[in-house]
């Protein structure tokens, strides 16, 4: 059984950082993509930053040049680092993983349970 474990959210300021984790573990044979999605109060979930396989990023343009998502391909985690930010980037984050846990299988995308990060002005 595959699970997906978030770590690293908690409360910062405005204009402050956080390095969010997420750990895949379990059965696993290989991984595609992963990416961080995040859900604020009220809102609907969100797309923030993918990566593919091979390290290529993308990023929804309100964090563009403020977060950097990155991969250990070894650990089958990816990072969310997060600088400069805003009251509006309080949320709950979540990673995904697209991911096949045999050889034979296809791939599906698994989810982790969130982290909360607050943003507070």
């Amino acid at each position: 059984q595959v699970q997906l474990v978030e770590s690293g959210g908690g409360l910062v300021q405005v204009g402050g950082s956080l390095k969010l984790s997420c750990v895949a573990s379990g059965s696993i044979f290989s991984i595609n993509e992963m990416g961080w999605y995040r859900q604020a109060p009220g809102k609907q979930r969100e797309l923030v930053a993918v990566i593919s396989n091979s390290g290529i990023p993308n990023y929804e343009d309100s964090v563009n040049g403020r977060f950097t998502i990155s991969r250990d391909n070894a650990k089958n985690t990816v990072y969310l680092q997060m600088n400069s930010l805003k009251p509006e980037d309080t949320a709950v984050y979540y990673c995904n993983a697209d991911l096949r846990e045999f050889p034979a299988s296809r791939y599906h995308t698994h989810w982790g349970q969130g982290t909360l990060v607050t943003v507070s002005s």
